[in-house]
């Protein structure tokens, strides 16, 4: 590595550690100006500003009402609550979802819509799944699971048109027309699940159930997932109660109501 590099990669952790102290100056203070902050960080003013300037710029720093001071922004309250949700809704689906795997012999997975994709954040196994493949941590689309239609189902169409702009083909099988898609959604909303069969990948069938959060807001899905020759349509059929089931569980134990919005 060039000494040009060195410098340069010094500055940049450099910068990265400024940013974090002046997130820790301001919520240790509430607020803070950028005299205060530059003195704390033992900078210039000029450099004290750039830095804030950036943060504000990402939504981590904001203006506070008092002209010339700044206090931790709503993007990073956004992203701190956005984590504890998710961890929360892991932790209060696992043993459910345990349940569940345990009861249809299929993997079981919980999802959430992040960035027009479908996040898997949780798997659990089920006996008749030979070596299932590991979805966590992984984005699939919306439009081609069962997931992701539970996820968009309840979202007023233009919403959904604008987060998924393009309906990529995985298979044969897959909604690539728009009026279809959103026939599927209207089916989704009304049965309350969602199911896929072969549209992500052959031989993928895949049923989903929206989990609600005591607003009634769908923040989750509930899926089903298995090899389509063993969820034939019987089979589908009798999985759909014990889903409906365990995702409704899981939305009660969100602080769900249990009444639908209107």
């Amino acid at each position: 590595m060039s000494t040009v590099e060195q410098g340069r990669d010094v500055g940049v952790v450099q910068s990265v550690d400024r940013a974090i102290t002046i997130l820790e100056i301001l919520a240790r203070a509430g607020e803070a100006g950028v005299t205060e902050v530059a003195a704390e960080l033992g900078v210039h003013k000029s450099t004290a500003f750039r830095l804030i300037g950036t943060m504000e710029a990402r939504g981590v720093v904001e203006q506070a009402d008092v002209r010339g001071k700044y206090r931790l922004g709503l993007g990073l309250v956004r992203m701190a609550g956005s984590t504890a949700a998710r961890i929360d809704i892991v932790q209060v689906a696992r043993p459910i979802c345990k349940e569940l795997a345990a009861e249809t012999g299929e993997t079981v997975n919980i999802a959430v819509l992040v960035d027009s994709a479908a996040l898997y954040l949780d798997q659990i196994a089920g006996a008749s799944s030979m070596q299932p493949h590991n979805w966590v941590g992984q984005r699939r689309p919306l439009h081609a699971t069962s997931s992701g239609k539970a996820l968009v189902a309840h979202l007023d169409p233009r919403d959904v048109d604008a987060l998924i702009p393009h309906l990529e083909a995985h298979t044969e099988q897959t909604v690539t027309r728009r009026t279809t898609l959103h026939r599927h959604l209207a089916e989704v909303r009304e049965r309350g699940y969602a199911i896929t069969v072969d549209e992500l990948e052959e031989g993928l069938t895949a049923l989903a159930a929206p989990i609600r959060d005591a607003h009634g807001e769908v923040v989750a899905s509930l899926s089903i997932s298995g090899s389509t020759w063993r969820m034939d349509e019987e089979t589908r059929i009798a999985t759909v109660e014990p889903l409906l089931r365990a995702a409704r569980e899981v939305s009660l134990a969100l602080g769900w109501s249990g009444d639908e919005p209107d």
